[in-house]
């Protein structure tokens, strides 16, 4: 059988420990080119473009014909 504590472990000290764990919203920054949301220092996905260049062509989606 494993040892168990003695003692409860108070809250707040459980709350100190845990102080670091809370999660943080994702950044997005706005691309110079087209004003679209973005993650930094990536490739913008809406027009292919990547500090102020363009790295990646992007191709529009195919129609759905007969």
């Amino acid at each position: 059988m494993a040892p168990l504590p003695k003692k409860k472990y108070p809250k707040a000290r459980q709350g100190k420990r845990r102080s670091h764990l809370a999660k943080t919203p994702t950044a997005f920054i706005e691309c110079s080119r087209c004003h679209g949301t973005k993650l930094p220092h990536q490739v913008c996905p809406a027009c292919g473009t990547y500090d102020g260049r363009e790295v990646l062509e992007i191709k529009s989606p195919k129609k759905k014909g007969k």
